[in-house]
């Protein structure tokens, strides 16, 4: 909004002008996010103690989580509102890709809501229906695949990192495979938020790769140079990026242990689709799996050891899945997982980053 209403008076004065730059807007955003939630969160928590909205644990979870019980929850709503205020503020909003992402982290956001409001008026850890989930999800991501395999010079090829000389075309296929991108990260993502500030972390370090990478696609001389994907008018995605960064920092301040908030489904399902349709959008889903490495393991522990435990009628591969609970069950305190969870996210991060150079 501000770029439609100050960038026109650069004529009259040039200091306006610093609105036309994406990287100004970006840093803006990330910015004006994190002092939404800092100024709002205090008051947030307040609310939500009042409401007694607070978290419900699993009975069969790690006993030194009893502690939990009651902390407030939906935490997700301040980091939506921190996200699209900031980005409704710095990005443009004659942007087709900026409004697809926007609505997209609603709509996967209020299908959080609707799991979360259901824990808590049940008083049961257990939700909406994973069918039901399911559907709503898929839903929503098969709307923003046909959407995006129909924008105008978009294809079906994928970047593959390291390999960019091999790029591979999909054709309609591509549809099905966004849609797999999107409901897994969204899927991904909530199952790693299990500790205090655990998938906050990550979040925030892929937000910021990919707010590289987006600036990168929508600039034609830089991504001719990398030979990245161009994707026109993707640059903005950067400003909705830096707005991610900037709301999950601030949110970070609440969540850290001993976490005073937590973000629910509302959150972690918003957070996760938003950086799927990211990654879609500008070209670079495998490297979501990259990137995003942390969020994979946490998945993949699931699918396996719910895979192993049907296959051999009861025997377990880890202690406890998602994987972060197998490293309680062993004896790691919250926090030593947390923080090597992040120290493996940043270094992830790295390698992302480093794909823009090796081939």
């Amino acid at each position: 909004m501000l770029y439609h209403l100050l960038y026109p008076l650069h004529t009259i004065f040039i200091g306006f002008n610093v609105f036309r730059y994406i990287t100004f807007r970006s840093i803006l955003a990330a910015v004006t996010a994190f002092l939404i939630v800092i100024v709002l969160g205090s008051w947030f928590i307040r609310s939500m103690k009042r409401a007694q909205i607070g978290q419900v644990i699993r009975d069969d979870g790690p006993e030194t989580h009893i502690y939990k019980q009651g902390v407030p929850t939906m935490g997700g709503l301040l980091i939506l509102a921190a996200i699209i205020g900031s980005s409704f503020l710095w990005a443009r909003l004659d942007n087709s890709y900026v409004w697809l992402t926007m609505l997209v982290t609603c709509f996967f956001g209020f299908i959080g809501a609707l799991d979360d409001f259901k824990k808590i008026s049940k008083k049961t850890s257990a939700g909406l229906s994973a069918r039901g989930k399911l559907l709503l999800q898929l839903v929503g991501a098969t709307a923003v695949g046909i959407f995006i395999f129909n924008a105008p010079g978009f294809d079906g090829h994928l970047a593959i990192p390291f390999l960019k000389d091999i790029r591979p075309d999909l054709g309609w296929f591509y549809v099905i495979f966004a849609i797999i991108i999107i409901v897994g990260a969204s899927n991904a993502v909530n199952l790693t938020d299990g500790l205090d500030g655990l998938a906050t972390g990550p979040t925030i370090v892929s937000s910021a790769v990919y707010l590289v990478f987006s600036y990168i696609a929508g600039n034609i001389v830089i991504s001719n140079y990398l030979q990245v994907h161009y994707v026109a008018g993707s640059g903005e995605l950067a400003v909705f990026c830096g707005a991610m960064v900037g709301g999950c920092l601030g949110f970070l301040w609440y969540n850290a242990y001993p976490a005073q908030v937590f973000m629910g489904d509302v959150g972690s399902l918003s957070l996760g689709a938003a950086l799927g349709t990211i990654a879609v959008i500008i070209k670079q889903e495998i490297l979501l799996a990259i990137v995003g490495g942390i969020f994979v393991m946490e998945a993949l522990s699931v699918i396996m050891q719910v895979g192993y435990f049907k296959m051999t009628r009861g025997k377990r591969i880890f202690l406890m899945a998602p994987f972060h609970h197998h490293f309680e069950k062993k004896g790691w305190h919250e926090t030593k997982v947390v923080v090597r969870f992040w120290i493996v996210s940043i270094i992830l991060g790295f390698l992302a980053i480093a794909t823009l150079k090796l081939r």
